[in-house]
């Protein structure tokens, strides 16, 4: 990933990783509240007005990496293919997402990621802060239907329709990773029962949006 980059590039990759890799690991240990930027800063090697050149707030140390994910959903349905509906193309993309075990559906089950989905179900101000990416993912992708034409109210509806069954899928794949089931063991199920959330979704609102 870093081939052909400089550098000055090469390191202010490797110096974010460091922070998050320290900062998870502080987290899981002693949990996001007993924790200080300026701990995460000496665990990383680094110096405290480093971590803020790198990330807003304490709460972005966690949430970064889903922050690369907050418009998938919007961008999967800009770039459907000719006759393909928004569902479909939001199915494809979730099934070839857990076919490649990604964190973005659920799919990851190495200990750092797990980790991370641990101290965000246990510390409130997480989950708030998970509420609220969730939010914005819907309004992206309902802004993305409504630039195709669609009524803003109903393009409202089916974007919560959609993402709904996506997150609860993704759900059903945390769940079962967090109970200690390896990645691979779940991802065939994860497919089938994607197929049938989708399945139940399309009889719902059928080909709406489709691009002709």
């Amino acid at each position: 990933m870093t081939e052909g980059m400089g550098l000055r590039e090469r390191k202010k990759i490797e110096t974010r990783r460091r922070l998050l890799a320290a900062a998870t690991r502080l987290f899981s240990e002693r949990g996001f509240d007993q924790v200080s930027v300026a701990e995460i800063a000496d665990a990383a090697d680094v110096s405290k007005m480093t971590v803020f050149n790198y990330f807003d707030s304490k709460e972005d140390l966690v949430f970064a990496p889903l922050e690369e994910h907050v418009g998938d959903a919007a961008q999967v349905v800009r770039d459907r293919e000719p006759g393909e509906s928004a569902v479909a193309a939001l199915r494809r993309q979730f099934i070839e997402a857990v076919e490649r075990h990604d964190p973005s559906v659920g799919m990851d089950d190495s200990p750092v990621v797990l980790g991370i989905v641990r101290l965000i179900l246990e510390t409130p101000a997480l989950l708030t802060r998970a509420h609220a990416f969730f939010v914005r993912t819907q309004e992206q992708l309902t802004e993305a239907l409504i630039e195709e034409g669609e009524e803003p109210a109903l393009a409202r509806i089916v974007a919560s329709q959609m993402l709904g069954t996506r997150n609860a899928l993704l759900t059903e794949n945390r769940r079962r990773l967090l109970a200690g089931e390896p990645a691979a063991a779940v991802a065939a199920d994860a497919v089938v029962l994607a197929h049938r959330g989708f399945d139940l979704l399309e009889k719902g609102i059928g080909d709406y949006a489709t691009r002709p």
